[in-house]
């Protein structure tokens, strides 16, 4: 995990807390400094304080937002203020803190950081997986699984696509097996991920379409 902090006592502090409990830190004291080497290691949890020189805490949290490093943030400030909180949580932090605090308010604020951030990357992967097999798709089959998990039936997404019943059905088959979908219902929360959009108004408004 990473500790941001002008102060290099509170550095120092942060980093001997972070190690009793068993994990790693690395400590910069300014926001330009983390984005230009921390931001590169992997990380699960970024202890940062609001008010620095230069770029403060707020926007480098920005920063990480616009380039998607999915770390989560547990901010500390011994200057807070409604504003600033509620802006600082908006933006995905998972907490904040105002000095002084006990050790293990910040402890259980970092366990719950490192949960989401684990959350957060192994969804980023799943969704690029999912992305890669959406990706061998034909066209056609596209075409297919669009109509498919807006809810319609075979012979309605034969309608909407000029082709014959047998062959939807056909081309229906090919997309569960690239997808690696078990299951309507599994084929529907990948098109979620992929914003696949919903079923085309045409459809949904016909008469006797459900």
């Amino acid at each position: 995990m990473f500790v941001v902090d002008d102060e290099e006592t509170v550095r120092r502090a942060l980093a001997r807390l972070v190690r009793s409990a068993g994990m790693t830190a690395k400590t910069f004291p300014t926001a330009e400094a983390f984005l230009t080497e921390g931001h590169a290691v992997p990380a699960s949890c970024l202890v940062l304080d609001v008010r620095l020189p230069g770029l403060n805490g707020l926007q480098l949290q920005e920063a990480l937002n616009r380039k998607g490093y999915p770390i989560s943030i547990v901010f500390i400030t011994g200057h807070g203020d409604v504003p600033t909180s509620v802006r600082a949580m908006k933006a995905g932090a998972v907490d904040f803190l105002q000095k002084p605090f006990a050790g293990h308010e910040l402890l259980d604020a970092i366990r719950r950081a490192v949960d989401r951030t684990q959350e957060a990357v192994a969804k980023q992967a799943e969704c690029s997986e999912i992305q890669r097999r959406y990706e061998t798709l034909t066209q056609r089959e596209r075409e297919v699984f669009a109509l498919v998990v807006s809810g319609l039936l075979n012979k309605q997404v034969a309608g909407e696509l000029g082709a014959a019943e047998k062959t939807v059905k056909i081309h229906r088959g090919r997309v569960m097996a690239k997808m690696q979908a078990p299951s309507l219902a599994d084929l529907v929360r990948m098109a979620g991920l992929l914003g696949i959009p919903a079923q085309p108004s045409s459809v949904r408004d016909t008469p006797g379409a459900s």
